[in-house]
């Protein structure tokens, strides 16, 4: 699956697994006094896809990826910041018109399937980051955290302040732990994680299918000590995703990705926030439970 989540990305990732994590240099890196890009400072020689996915001749050349030209602007923070800017902007300003116009729920759960396909699109079959897609993305998600922001605060009075602070705090603490180590993202860490986000996302949708169908709260999820429980684990797992961002954005700036590869920064980065404001305001309800 492609996307700026390393996670789920192609571009860090050969047949082998995830190119970049827990190895030396190789020859020709700029402590060598090589080219700074061509190789994968992290990967092991036997790896075949040990170069710098974005020089060319690397394995995205190998794999039928377009290559950059030469003179194709190189990622930078402040591209990542600025898009992500643009995107997190574009999900408030969403969210903002639903709650204000006091949108259907219906609808807000239309948006939110919308968003999913959009997503999902960008991810999976687009080659390149398409900022119209990457945007319409967002605006349909902020709808639909909009509606479903104020279905919380009816039943638990000031739940999305609670949550959007909570969503801060947690990226604070995040990017703190990951700047100073504390968190390091490697192979393992990449696989634990996937394989944490696989059964908690299965394990929703069966509560879910329960709920649907048996009527109630399913299996009780999102109830009681156990949906506290369940809510500490969601936002948690995001927070190990927001890691991986991290790590992927310090990857892409390190091997001199293309300028483009900021706006799947972004889309990754956004992703993550919604997951963890989502869980948040989920974990917020159910502590707010009479």
């Amino acid at each position: 699956m492609r996307s700026s989540n390393p996670v789920f990305s192609r571009r860090f990732r050969g047949n082998n697994g995830y190119a970049g994590f827990n190895a030396a240099p190789q020859a020709g890196t700029a402590a060598q006094g090589g080219n700074p890009y061509a190789s994968n400072p992290y990967a092991q020689p036997t790896n075949p896809y040990a170069t710098n996915p974005y020089a060319q001749g690397g394995p995205d050349l190998q794999q039928g990826y377009p290559q950059a030209p030469a003179t194709t602007g190189r990622m930078t923070m402040d591209d990542v910041v600025m898009r992500t800017g643009m995107t997190l902007g574009t999900v408030i300003l969403a969210a903002a018109a639903g709650w204000g116009l006091n949108v259907p729920v219906g609808i807000g759960y239309g948006a939110a399937f919308v968003a999913m396909l959009l997503g999902l699109a960008q991810s999976m079959f687009l080659r390149k980051p398409v900022p119209a897609v990457i945007l319409a993305y967002a605006a349909f998600e902020g709808l639909f955290l909009g509606v479903v922001s104020k279905a919380f605060n009816h039943y638990a009075q000031g739940a999305p302040v609670q949550a959007v602070l909570g969503t801060m705090l947690v990226s604070v603490g995040v990017l703190i732990a990951y700047k100073t180590r504390l968190i390091r993202v490697d192979r393992r860490f990449v696989r634990f994680v996937t394989a944490a986000l696989i059964g908690f996302v299965l394990l929703t949708m069966v509560n879910l299918l329960f709920a649907v169908f048996g009527g109630g709260d399913g299996l009780g999820l999102r109830t009681g000590w156990l949906g506290i429980l369940v809510g500490v684990a969601g936002v948690l797992i995001g927070a190990a995703v927001l890691a991986i961002d991290f790590k992927q954005v310090e990857d892409g700036i390190q091997y001199g990705a293309p300028r483009e590869e900021s706006w799947f920064a972004a889309f990754g980065l956004t992703v993550s926030l919604v997951w963890i404001y989502i869980q948040m305001l989920q974990l917020v309800g159910v502590l707010n439970e009479d």
